[in-house]
């Protein structure tokens, strides 16, 4: 925690009252308290509603999401429900998919004027996941928002290349320490 606030007190004054606004999955779900809590008095930081799932829901649920206030930063991500793999051996949200869908949703965030700050998707660690995903296929869909946010001149933060030592065994999700890593890495992209 000692790392995490020492961060925080890095985060420029320009972070003080500011509202930011984090969209994603259960990662993001897991490391959102430890960035709320050190940019306590600094700024406002909430997440969206639920889990952010896959880009369709986003598509669908992202004005719900934005409300009706002026948010400053978003920081948003989307990837590890899009290409679990159902039934019949099909993704969830197929690549091509995938990128239409991304390309909606930035569009729509683009209209808020906020900094805009995609996050990669995360590791699918080796062995048998549940739900089932491939390790192969997170780069593929991290290479396709990527080729989307270098367009779009988004900011992104790489999550993917981030600590994940407290990744738990055959399963996407973290440790405490394994989100509060995430969280130092939000935080050192938030504070630029």
């Amino acid at each position: 925690m000692r790392t995490l606030l020492l961060l925080a007190l890095s985060v420029p004054l320009w972070a003080q009252s500011q509202k930011i606004l984090i969209i994603g999955d259960s990662i993001s779900i897991g490391y959102t308290p430890f960035v709320a809590k050190a940019l306590t008095g600094k700024a406002t930081v909430i997440h969206n509603e639920g889990n952010a799932a896959h880009t369709g829901n986003g598509v669908a649920k992202l004005d719900q999401w934005l409300g009706d206030g002026k948010w400053d930063t978003i920081h948003f991500n989307f990837g590890l429900h899009d290409l679990k793999i159902m039934e019949g051996g099909k993704h969830q949200i197929p690549l091509d998919e995938y990128e239409k869908n991304l390309k909606l949703i930035v569009k729509r965030l683009k209209q808020t004027k906020a900094k805009l700050i995609w996050a990669s998707t995360t590791p699918v660690p080796p062995g048998k996941v549940s739900p089932l995903r491939d390790p192969a296929d997170v780069p593929k869909y991290n290479a396709a928002a990527a080729r989307i946010m270098k367009a779009e001149k988004i900011r992104t933060n790489d999550l993917f290349h981030a600590d994940h030592s407290g990744q738990l065994p055959a399963n996407v999700h973290y440790t405490p320490a394994g989100y509060e890593a995430l969280a130092n890495q939000v935080l050192k992209v938030l504070s630029k």
